[in-house]
């Protein structure tokens, strides 16, 4: 299957990331706790997994096309 994992990241901290697998996003820092808490909740969880059908899925099946037809 596909994992899409979308990291927020300021100074070299991961601070919050979308992970598809998991299907939410989960909080490193303090901050980042607080915000995943807020964007579970809110639109930018339904962005983040249309994001995945509408881009990663599509892409993802022609780079198998490709390889497939490399072999």
């Amino acid at each position: 299957g596909i994992e899409f994992i979308d990291s927020y990241v300021f100074n070299k901290v991961e601070h919050i990331r979308f992970n598809s697998t998991v299907g939410r996003y989960v909080g490193y820092t303090e901050l980042g706790l607080k915000n995943a808490e807020a964007w579970n909740k809110g639109p930018q969880l339904g962005q983040e997994q249309a994001e995945l059908e509408r881009f990663c899925k599509p892409n993802a099946a022609l780079e198998y096309r490709a390889i497939l037809d490399k072999t």
